[in-house]
Order: structure tokens, then sequence, then C-alpha cells
């Protein structure tokens, strides 16, 4: 690291330490978390009456500011390949290949169990039909990728913990140093929301993180409090 990169990251961390002492001194942090909590449950069932985002017209159910963080991943990472699990209406999808565009780098493999004919068409985007965790996919996912791609992964399929766990061990192998593996919906099974849901990504997380020093929870990435993936932001250390 040369020495004005060096200075730029002291500068960079004494603001942040600034910032958070000052939060610490003026902020309850129990209410701040009671308040983010509740506020979590509003947005999550705003759903309910059709609230749902919108990427260029295509339903993105995702969290606003979520994907502002991810822009911002794209932006810092360059990743040559992102790979999603979990499809649906196709919006996330789009809206990933958009901020490719936007950084001239960049593709999407979208993997679902279900087909669509109703999603966007977009030159960066593979689709593939199949379980995230099938044999079959993970094969089709790795001709699609070389070894030299940077690559990113974001989870958002079936959201039982075994079934993201063994997403986690399947895909962060895939990920490069440096870049993402992120663990989407983890505000599930009470964390704030749907407290009867039953062990889910939250659960996941913590267990693959048990013993693994490969991967650490990002939690700068988390800072605009309304997110559904608490903990859910893993970077590979190495």
């Amino acid at each position: 690291m040369t020495l004005k990169k060096l200075l730029r990251s002291i500068k960079k961390e004494a603001k942040l330490l600034r910032r958070v002492v000052y939060h610490r001194l003026f902020i309850n942090p129990k209410l701040e978390e009671d308040i983010v909590n509740q506020f979590t449950k509003l947005y999550f069932h705003s759903y309910i009456f059709d609230k749902v985002p919108r990427w260029l017209g295509v339903p993105a159910i995702k969290c606003p500011l979520d994907l502002w963080i991810y822009q911002e991943i794209i932006f810092e990472v360059r990743p040559d390949v992102i790979i999603e699990c979990g499809t649906a209406d196709g919006g996330s999808a789009y809206f990933l290949a958009s901020m490719c565009d936007l950084v001239n780098n960049g593709r999407v493999i979208t993997i679902d169990i279900k087909g669509g004919k109703d999603r966007p068409e977009h030159k960066r985007i593979r689709w593939l039909v199949g379980s995230s965790i099938s044999g079959e996919t993970v094969d089709q996912v790795k001709k699609l990728i070389r070894d030299t791609d940077n690559i990113m992964v974001i989870l958002d399929s079936d959201h039982r913990k075994e079934h993201v766990l063994n997403e986690l061990r399947i895909y962060s192998k895939l990920v490069t140093q440096g870049s993402y593996i992120i663990v989407e919906d983890t505000i599930v099974n009470g964390h704030p929301i749907l407290p009867d849901f039953g062990p889910g990504p939250m659960e996941a997380v913590e267990e693959f993180l048990k013993g693994n020093s490969d991967f650490s929870i990002d939690k700068n990435r988390e800072r605009f409090y309304l997110t559904f993936n608490p903990r859910g932001y893993l970077r590979r250390e190495k």
C-alpha cells in the first residue's frame, strides 16, 4: 500500500470512528434497535398492499436500500459474474444487469426452479431453470464461469436453513477474495419478522461462519438501518 493510500485509509477510519462515538453518546442503542425493528415490520408487510418496488417496470422484491448497497458493491468490486439464486419475476436480475451496464462490466447468471416467459430481456442475463443446489445446476454454472472471473453471489431462493446452508457451502467456494456472498431475508424467523417461520437464512449464516475464517460480516453494508439482510453481507477475506 502506498503512503497516499495509507493516509486516505487512516482518514476514512478516523471519520468513521468519530461518527460511531457521536452516535453512541447521543442515541440509545436499545431505542434505535426497537425503531429499526418496528419500521422493518411496517415496510415488509406493506408488500401485502402491492407496494413492491419495480425496476424499469419489473417487480423486484427487494428492499430499495439493499439495492443501493448492491450498486455500491458492484462499483467497488467490479464483478465479472453475479450469480443470483432465486429469480422470481426477474426484476432483481434486471437491476443487476443494468448496474453492470453502468460500470461497463459483468454479467448475471440467475437461477430459479421455475421458468418465466414474461421476464425482461437483457444481453447480460443468463436464465437457468433448476434447483440452485442440484449437481446439474451447479455444473451448468461452473461451465459459464472462468477461473479468472471475479465472482459475487446473491442467495434469495428457498429460505429454509438447510437449503441456504447448502447454497452457502456450494457457492462460497466460487466467490473471489474481496467480493461478497449476500444472504437475503435474514430478517425472517423473528429477526424481526415472521417469528413462526422456523430456522432460516440467519441461522444458516450463523452455522456457516462457525470456524470459517474465510468470510466476515460487513456491518458497514447495513448503515442505512433498514435492510432485509442483517448479518447477511459476507465478504471473502482470503
